[in-house]
């Protein structure tokens, strides 16, 4: 669809998010004044961060916290991201194979209550993020994803969700009208939110609690007991890394996470007639079984925001400033709006963004804390992080805490994500070769399964699957 038979619509292109575009951008907090001594020092203020500083000042208010954050809280992918507060987990099935099934049905439960537990603390700190709890629909609209998602749903049936519900090409068009779809899959678990509107109301409620944040400095290295910024040192005896997408940035981490690439739009408000033709009156968050797979949900202002994956991966494990996004992806990302809604040809982009993620090698999220060092981190979500940073930060609590003897093992400590150790990504150019490679392959292979009958996921995806290291 090009973009000149859209509506006249100016698209705004970057500027962080549409999120920001619509809440505002926050003024920013005083940066590191000069050397400082903490209890806690935690590098990134987005969500990870901030919620381990919440939960961490709760259970221990004489805690000293300080959150460094090299813009402002929020700025990546905590104010960029899609709005599904959900209960997937990166790397649930590795987790399985190495700790046993009991293990990550554990770890899924956790996630399960993840969702309810950020809705709660939201109400309870009366931040009003749009929270809206209609579950997450995931849909099938080719024989091959069908049967993908067939599969898929048996498993999370396996993993305890025994809410989660089946449907075919009726049931699924009286939720939300996806124009071919043969058949979804629906869990409770799941709720679409404004996730600027969490990141600045959660760092409001830190700071309430007496958490000093310093924002517009950039830590440069973390080493034990120090987080070095170009303003001053801050020595702690723990110090705690919550950087996600960004950590390649600090010395030594270039090749810890790779920061994958993720793009969105947000179209412009769909008038109640274009309402009625799509139904969504549920409000899900709605995704699909592609093997590049999309995102979307319906905004507070009936809006719809999806997204996907762009340029995957920018050489040398770059990152972007302010969200601009090619005007290709632009174009792709509009594709998929329309295949799924036909009716909505012509509608005009109002804002397109993007933002990245962090991708350890073997696709795991994890968090750990070294007791030798006091070093922690949380991270590797793969997308999937605005649930799995308050599950993360409430288990950094629980470690830090465990650690310095203000408590013994708890259940988080004890999940199989718990000082999870992966091995580095390759160098350069392997591994711009291998990711750009990959998402080729995924998308020829999506591309063949739309033109094609059997009900068997292309070969392609299985090597691209191999490529990745998630096979």
């Amino acid at each position: 669809m090009s973009s000149t038979n859209r509506s006249a619509t100016t698209t705004v292109n970057g500027g962080i998010s549409y999120w920001y575009a619509d809440d505002g951008l926050p003024d920013t907090r005083e940066p590191l004044p000069g050397d400082a001594t903490a209890d806690v020092v935690i590098v990134g203020g987005g969500y990870t961060g901030l919620w381990t500083a919440y939960y961490l000042k709760k259970a221990a208010p004489f805690l000293r916290i300080t959150v460094l954050e090299q813009k402002f809280c929020g700025y990546g992918a905590s104010g960029r991201n899609g709005g599904w507060l959900y209960n997937g987990v990166a790397g649930r099935d590795r987790y399985a194979k190495l700790h046993g099934h009991d293990a990550a049905v554990r770890l899924q439960q956790a996630m399960n209550d993840t969702v309810t537990e950020v809705i709660d603390v939201a109400k309870a700190e009366d931040i009003d993020a749009d929270i809206h709890h209609g579950g997450v629909l995931e849909v099938a609209y080719t024989p091959a994803q069908l049967a993908r998602l067939k599969a898929f749903h048996a498993t999370e049936v396996s993993y305890g969700e025994k809410e989660r519900t089946l449907h075919g090409a009726r049931e699924t068009a009286e939720r939300i009208r996806v124009a071919g779809a043969v058949g979804s899959t629906w869990t409770p678990h799941g709720a679409r939110l404004h996730p600027v509107k969490l990141v600045k109301g959660l760092a409001r409620a830190a700071e309430a609690l007496g958490v000093t944040i310093h924002e517009s400095t950039p830590v440069t290295e973390i080493k034990p007991k120090h987080a070095i910024t170009p303003y001053g040192t801050v020595r702690a005896p723990y110090v705690l890394r919550c950087t996600e997408g960004f950590t390649a940035s600090l010395k030594g981490s270039r090749r810890t996470w790779l920061p994958m690439n993720s793009s969105m739009i947000a179209t412009e408000p769909l008038t109640p007639a274009q309402w009625e033709s799509i139904g969504w009156e549920g409000r899900e968050t709605l995704g699909d079984m592609a093997h590049a797979y999309m995102y979307a949900q319906r905004t507070a202002d009936d809006r719809i925001a999806l997204g996907g994956r762009g340029v995957p991966y920018r050489f040398g494990s770059r990152t972007d400033n302010d969200g601009r996004t090619q005007p290709h992806t632009v174009e792709a990302l509009y594709d998929i709006l329309t295949r799924f809604f036909p009716q909505l040809t012509g509608l005009g982009i109002a804002h397109a963004w993007s933002g990245v993620l962090g991708v350890p090698r073997d696709w795991c999220a994890s968090v750990s804390l070294d007791r030798s060092t006091g070093l922690g981190w949380a991270g590797g979500y793969v997308g999937s992080g605005v649930a799995t940073a308050n599950l993360a930060a409430r288990t950094l609590r629980d470690l830090v805490q465990q650690d310095s003897g203000q408590s013994g093992p708890t259940d988080l400590t004890a999940l199989p994500w718990a000082n999870h150790k992966v091995r580095k990504w390759e160098p350069e150019p392997f591994r711009w070769l291998g990711v750009h490679g990959m998402y080729a392959t995924y998308h020829a292979a999506d591309r063949r399964e739309l033109t094609g009958r059997t009900t068997e996921s292309s070969r392609l995806a299985k090597a691209a699957d191999k490529i990745a290291g998630r096979g």
